[in-house]
């Protein structure tokens, strides 16, 4: 046996938001012995907690649904994150220049917010805090995996990974969280359908002249959908986060003007609910496309995140949805921890475990994508019998409680 290869239990490959959530979903679940699971992360950049140097995660904000937040809660990161977000009570949907609305409120689902918004990177440096408190995590950074042997015949019931740093880790179980361009996905030659929406996201934190009351907004206007998410307050003005969908030909003629007259666009599109756009932050355009990998798993391995899937912003649910991945990774990994309780030979990557982890996270992803492509096709769509059945529609959701409660839970994570 090569001493200087690294033993561990799980590897996580990826240090971003999913590599986090993930080591600590694990990082107290405890074996037959009464120690922790030892777990590593490769992460390809340096980590960091200063606020000036958050070298993990950009600037952009996620929307957390009502489950999300609870799980950060059961984490024990919210402690280091409930301070920084600001929540959702309210959230407003309409067809700009036609009369179909919708209103969602959190009173109606007996809760105290929706969801909540924080800025990723607020995220990224809560979850690294919470991390720097377990002693049973090491981290292999900046490094990478250069290869994965499947089936070690020196390490039986294990994978091996190489790093490019010369080093090697062995473990039962390989959680692959590094990202839509998922290394370890290609490696294990998993292919993915790809849709490109032919759209772009346009992002920018802007201040608004009527406060947002921590009221939401989805916006359906000539350029596409429009988001306006409640931020904090900053300097007393009231803030939202902006995500507006639109063409590339689009972004470009927007960009291209100034914020006096950027701000004239955007408060033509949305409207006057939250009076004059008093300031524009940084506007950035990411592409918008939906990926997902033709298999949840590979030998002793599953794929956790946007290494599974990345789905249009539509309804706020990508980062919720990988949320979700993660806490029933680590419900099996725990439920597979009792059940070997009376055994010391516990492991992990077993097809068993796998499988099931396949097979259950199978049905919410069609369920999601299948929300947000009908949502794309239905409101980007100016034909005159689509905006019809469209608003039609969002009336009668406003006022039959059952169609409004179903998508209320969905969108809250449930």
């Amino acid at each position: 046996m090569d001493n200087s290869i690294k033993n561990v239990d799980v590897i996580i490959s990826g240090g971003g938001l999913s590599g986090c959530l993930m080591a600590l979903g694990l990082a107290k679940l405890t074996k037959a012995d009464g120690s922790l699971l030892s777990i590593a992360i490769v992460e390809a950049n340096p980590t960091t907690q200063q606020e000036d140097q958050p070298s993990l995660f950009d600037d952009r904000v996620l929307a957390l649904s009502h489950g999300s937040a609870a799980y950060l809660h059961e984490l024990g990161a919210w402690q280091h994150l409930a301070a920084y977000a600001c929540a959702i009570d309210k959230i407003d949907i309409s067809d700009r220049g036609h009369y179909g609305k919708a209103r969602l409120e959190a009173h109606e689902q007996g809760v105290s917010a929706l969801g909540y918004v924080i800025e990723m990177a607020t995220l990224g440096r809560g979850l690294l805090k919470e991390l720097a408190q377990q002693s049973n995590l090491v981290w292999f950074n900046p490094d990478q995996i250069s290869h994965i042997h499947w089936q070690s015949p020196d390490h039986a019931n294990q994978v091996k990974v190489e790093l490019n740093s010369g080093q090697s880790i062995a473990a039962s179980l390989l959680l692959a969280c590094d990202g839509a361009n998922s290394p370890c996905r290609k490696m294990a030659g998993i292919q993915s359908s790809q849709s490109n929406y032919q759209q772009v996201a346009l992002i920018a934190n802007v201040a608004t002249q009527k406060p947002h009351q921590n009221k939401a907004f989805e916006r359906f206007t000539a350029f596409g959908p429009l988001a306006m998410l409640p931020l904090l307050p900053l300097d007393g003005q009231s803030r939202c986060s902006l995500v507006w969908t639109m063409t590339p030909q689009q972004s470009e003629v927007l960009q291209g003007l100034d914020d006096a007259q950027f701000s004239e666009q955007l408060e033509q599109a949305f409207g006057s609910w939250l009076g004059e756009i008093t300031q524009v932050g940084k506007r950035d355009v990411f592409p918008l496309s939906l990926l997902l990998a033709q298999q949840q798993t590979y030998h002793r391995m599953a794929l956790i995140g946007n290494a599974a899937h990345t789905i249009h912003p539509i309804a706020g649910q990508g980062f919720n949805l990988g949320l979700r991945d993660v806490a029933l990774m680590a419900k099996l990994v725990k439920e597979s921890l009792a059940n070997s309780q009376e055994s010391a030979n516990i492991d992990l990557g077993q097809f068993a475990l796998l499988n099931e982890y396949a097979r259950l996270r199978q049905l919410d992803q069609k369920q999601v994508i299948e929300l947000t492509d009908s949502l794309v096709t239905l409101f980007a769509n100016d034909l005159p019998p689509l905006i019809a059945g469209r608003n039609i529609g969002l009336k009668v959701m406003n006022y039959f409680s059952p169609l409004k409660n179903t998508l209320v839970n969905k969108l809250m994570g449930y």
